[in-house]
């Protein structure tokens, strides 16, 4: 386990470890965060990504430290959640739970090893940081975990079947959490984001691209399509981030944050509008066909 310690005041004497620090929500939380007077940790997969964003925090004169950590490893969790507790004398009073990949195409595409990687890094891992966090929350009486969830928990897309079913269950568990924790003095929040301008759906673009498509590909041009135009059209995640540290600094946060005008129109829409309706929206904007293609009749000559 490797640590960069570059000092940091804290917000109060309060330390928060952001996973997935590196890049997106996460780099714009983190920077957001530090300049706010946190003692900002946080994550990356390698020393040279950890290194780059100690880098990017002192060019804004700003002051963070990193440990290096894959959530999807329970013992890199373990192992970097010890280096943590050891950084900030006991454990750290917060935490954010950002990191996430995409794992875009048709459910049937996507086999068992990537699911499994999905859930890992978008479920289990974030579990994981809970459970190792909750020891020093509970010993000094509160603390703060905020889970980074998505517009697509609620509004389960095609060509995106397993990132949502991640999300939606993300979503779940941490309402569960938050009923669980409350006598502990631990509040728990969601943070749901649409679309903003980060490298996960440009990832999302090579998941299609990379994949081998079952039942002739359908869907896979118009999603690659869509997700391009709106990386090329949504904002950047400030706002994103803007909201984590409302919910990390608020007495009372709320249970939920939903981030960005799509999601926010987009989720009571979709609770509204009848499935029927909702799935042949779906369909329009996806290029998956509704029907099968009517098969010749007996006896009748096909003219191609």
């Amino acid at each position: 386990m490797a640590v960069t310690d570059t000092g940091g005041s804290g917000c109060a004497g309060r330390s928060v470890v952001v996973t997935g620090a590196t890049g997106g929500i996460g780099a714009a939380t983190v920077l957001r965060l530090a300049g706010s007077g946190w003692d900002v940790i946080g994550t990356a997969r390698s020393q040279e990504k950890a290194d780059a964003l100690v880098a990017a925090a002192a060019g804004r004169g700003l002051a963070l430290r990193t440990v290096v950590l894959d959530v999807a490893d329970a013992a890199s969790c373990r192992e970097a959640m010890a280096g943590v507790e050891e950084m900030t004398g006991g454990g750290v009073w917060a935490v954010v739970n950002n990191a996430g990949v995409p794992q875009a195409g048709a459910v049937e595409d996507v086999s068992d090893e990537q699911a499994r990687h999905l859930l890992e890094v978008n479920l289990l891992g974030a579990m994981r940081m809970c459970r190792l966090a909750l020891p020093g929350m509970r010993r000094r009486g509160g603390g703060r975990i905020v889970n980074v969830s998505s517009g697509l928990g609620r509004v389960p897309w095609p060509m995106g079947g397993w990132y949502s079913a991640s999300k939606h269950a993300l979503s779940a568990i941490t309402h569960c959490m938050r009923v669980e924790l409350a006598h502990a003095g631990v509040r728990v929040s969601l943070v749901e984001p649409g679309a903003f301008a980060t490298a996960m759906l440009d990832r999302a673009v090579a998941d299609l691209t990379s994949a081998a498509p079952s039942g002739g590909g359908a869907g896979y041009d118009h999603s690659r399509d869509l997700f391009t135009a709106v990386n090329r059209r949504v904002p950047g995640p400030e706002p994103v981030a803007r909201v984590i540290a409302t919910a990390l600094s608020v007495r009372r946060p709320r249970a939920r944050y939903t981030v960005g005008l799509d999601a926010r129109l987009l989720i009571p829409l979709h609770t509204m509008t009848p499935l029927l309706l909702s799935d042949r929206v779906k369909h329009a904007v996806t290029g998956l066909p509704r029907t099968t293609p009517a098969a010749p009749t007996a006896g009748m000559e096909v003219v191609a």
